[in-house]
Protein backbone atom coordinates (compact mmCIF):
# COMPACT_ATOMS: atom_id res chain seq x y z
CA UNK A 1 0.00 0.00 0.00
CA UNK A 2 1.23 3.46 -0.83
CA UNK A 3 0.22 6.36 1.41
CA UNK A 4 0.78 9.97 0.53
CA UNK A 5 0.80 12.89 2.92
CA UNK A 6 1.11 16.59 2.20
CA UNK A 7 3.78 18.56 4.04
CA UNK A 8 4.62 22.15 3.13
CA UNK A 9 7.97 22.36 1.32
CA UNK A 10 9.66 24.52 3.96
CA UNK A 11 8.70 22.13 6.75
CA UNK A 12 9.70 19.11 4.65
CA UNK A 13 13.13 20.70 4.09
CA UNK A 14 13.57 21.27 7.84
CA UNK A 15 12.49 17.73 8.69
CA UNK A 16 14.73 16.25 6.01
CA UNK A 17 17.67 18.29 7.30
CA UNK A 18 17.05 16.90 10.80
CA UNK A 19 16.00 13.31 10.02
CA UNK A 20 17.26 12.46 6.55
CA UNK A 21 14.70 10.32 4.74
CA UNK A 22 11.19 11.43 5.67
CA UNK A 23 9.75 8.22 4.26
CA UNK A 24 11.94 6.10 6.53
CA UNK A 25 11.27 8.27 9.58
CA UNK A 26 7.51 8.12 9.07
CA UNK A 27 7.65 4.36 8.52
CA UNK A 28 9.62 3.92 11.75
CA UNK A 29 7.14 6.07 13.70
CA UNK A 30 4.20 4.02 12.42
CA UNK A 31 5.97 0.70 13.04
CA UNK A 32 6.98 1.62 16.61
CA UNK A 33 3.45 2.79 17.47
CA UNK A 34 1.93 -0.35 15.93
CA UNK A 35 4.31 -2.47 18.03
CA UNK A 36 3.46 -0.51 21.20
CA UNK A 37 -0.24 -0.98 20.50
CA UNK A 38 0.24 -4.72 20.01
CA UNK A 39 -0.86 -4.57 16.39
CA UNK A 40 2.38 -6.07 15.07
CA UNK A 41 5.03 -8.38 16.50
CA UNK A 42 8.79 -7.91 16.69
CA UNK A 43 9.02 -10.22 13.68
CA UNK A 44 6.85 -7.84 11.68
CA UNK A 45 8.98 -4.90 12.87
CA UNK A 46 12.01 -6.75 11.51
CA UNK A 47 10.28 -7.47 8.21
CA UNK A 48 8.93 -3.94 7.69
CA UNK A 49 12.21 -2.23 8.51
CA UNK A 50 14.45 -4.75 6.73
CA UNK A 51 16.43 -5.72 9.81
CA UNK A 52 18.56 -8.86 9.80
CA UNK A 53 18.17 -10.12 13.36
CA UNK A 54 15.91 -10.02 16.39
CA UNK A 55 18.76 -8.40 18.34
CA UNK A 56 18.73 -5.52 15.86
CA UNK A 57 14.97 -5.16 16.38
CA UNK A 58 15.33 -5.24 20.16
CA UNK A 59 18.03 -2.54 20.06
CA UNK A 60 15.89 -0.40 17.73
CA UNK A 61 12.80 -0.72 19.93
CA UNK A 62 14.82 0.04 23.05
CA UNK A 63 16.25 3.16 21.39
CA UNK A 64 12.70 4.26 20.57
CA UNK A 65 11.54 3.65 24.14
CA UNK A 66 9.19 0.82 23.18
CA UNK A 67 9.01 -1.85 25.87
CA UNK A 68 9.62 -5.35 24.64
CA UNK A 69 6.60 -7.64 24.84
CA UNK A 70 7.69 -10.38 27.20
CA UNK A 71 5.15 -12.20 29.32
CA UNK A 72 5.29 -14.79 32.10
CA UNK A 73 4.99 -17.74 29.70
CA UNK A 74 7.98 -16.51 27.68
CA UNK A 75 9.97 -16.10 30.90
CA UNK A 76 9.13 -19.67 31.92
CA UNK A 77 10.08 -20.99 28.47
CA UNK A 78 13.40 -19.13 28.63
CA UNK A 79 14.02 -20.46 32.14
CA UNK A 80 13.42 -24.04 30.98
CA UNK A 81 15.68 -23.54 27.96
CA UNK A 82 18.42 -22.17 30.21
CA UNK A 83 18.11 -25.15 32.55
CA UNK A 84 18.24 -27.57 29.63
CA UNK A 85 21.31 -25.91 28.11
CA UNK A 86 23.03 -25.77 31.49
CA UNK A 87 22.41 -29.49 31.97
CA UNK A 88 23.74 -30.26 28.48
CA UNK A 89 26.86 -28.22 29.19
CA UNK A 90 27.45 -30.04 32.47
CA UNK A 91 27.03 -33.39 30.75
CA UNK A 92 29.49 -32.40 28.02
CA UNK A 93 32.14 -31.17 30.41
CA UNK A 94 31.64 -34.16 32.71
CA UNK A 95 32.50 -36.71 30.01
Amino acid sequence: MQIEIAIPDDIARDLTAKWGSLERQILEIVVVQAYRDGVISAGKVRQLLGMATRLEVDAFLKQKGALLHYDQSELEADRQTFQHLSLCRLQRTGD
